[in-house]
């Protein structure tokens, strides 16, 4: 979609000779035209719940809510996160879980540790201990063992012995590695304010414990209550990622001219549908008429905009 809409861009520029528009400066007003239609969605999500409130909504092919839903859904994802210090974890990062979160649905907590210890042997797919006493009593199906040396996870398919648990991922390849092996029982965390926080652990009644767990955003730091929930596993974060910035990749040939080339190894797509892609090349056309100071690029996508009927909004 990022080379027809890019066309699109041009063809409206280059009709009046109004200038040219570079690949680096395309991809950077790409970006932010992306980001812009992407925060749209959470706010026409609230006027379609507020219509659907006072009846406003249709059903069946009106239903607006539906695929509304459908593409704010594509951007949620779930993810352990990782543990800084103590019951101190990082927020969703590039760097920590492979996306940055925009917004945090809800965090759930694992509270209880089954088991630990370092594994003895290699074997695919097992975690083996010989000085365990892996038990079905205490260890089933779907609780979570933690490589806590690599901080990778893998699901208990079964225990098949008092030293080896079956996994359905292949964790432990190599020997003294070390493990907790976590119950999938979870339960979802209250966000207080970090005010707040201080005056619950106050008091034996109202401290967070392991039932009724909370948690504190300290910029990129969440820390969790209480604090014996402290291990990479124990938490997971249900969220909204921040959508990959696109970029228009290209090979340049003798004349000079870029020529489209999906084949680069940094290409990417707009990932938005593809029935946003009129809402991109207006608001693509905006930055552009700022960028070359004219202004009549800059009201005629500011026009189209205004006329626009948007896919996923209720008129007001």
């Amino acid at each position: 979609m990022i080379n027809e809409v890019r066309n699109s861009v041009l063809s409206v520029l280059n009709k009046n000779n109004y200038g040219y528009i570079s690949p680096s400066d395309f991809n950077l007003f790409a970006q932010n035209a992306q980001m812009e239609i992407y925060e749209e969605y959470f706010s026409s999500y609230n006027k379609v719940i507020n219509a659907e409130n006072s009846r406003g909504s249709g059903t069946d092919y009106a239903d607006i809510e539906a695929p509304l839903s459908e593409t704010l859904e594509t951007f949620l994802v779930t993810n352990y996160l990782s543990n800084v210090s103590a019951n101190s974890y990082s927020v969703p990062s590039v760097t920590t879980t492979g996306n940055t979160a925009y917004y945090i649905l809800k965090l759930l907590c694992r509270p209880t540790v089954l088991a630990s210890g370092t594994n003895t042997a290699v074997s695919a797919s097992n975690l083996v201990d010989s000085a365990a006493s892996f038990s079905s009593n205490t260890i089933s199906q779907g609780d979570i063992v933690v490589n806590t040396s690599t901080n990778t996870t893998a699901k208990v398919v079964s225990v098949t012995s008092a030293t080896t648990i079956l996994l359905d991922a292949n964790i432990f390849l190599a020997t003294n590695r070390n493990y907790k092996i976590i119950s999938s029982d979870s339960k979802e965390a209250d966000k207080v304010s970090v005010g707040k926080i201080t005056m619950l652990n106050s008091s034996p009644l109202t401290q967070p414990n392991n039932l009724y767990p909370s948690y504190t955003l300290e910029g990129d730091r969440i820390k969790i209550y209480p604090t014996t929930v402290n291990s990479y596993g124990q938490i997971e974060a249900v969220y909204f990622r921040h959508p990959i910035p696109p970029k228009w990749t290209y090979i340049t040939l003798a004349n000079g001219e870029p020529v489209f080339d999906q084949s680069q190894s940094d290409y990417q797509d707009f990932e938005l549908p593809l029935e946003d892609a009129y809402k991109l090349v207006t608001k693509i056309l905006e930055y552009c008429g700022m960028s070359i100071r004219e202004t009549e690029v800059t009201q005629f996508g500011m026009t189209q905009q205004a006329h626009e009927q948007p896919t996923f909004s209720v008129q007001q």
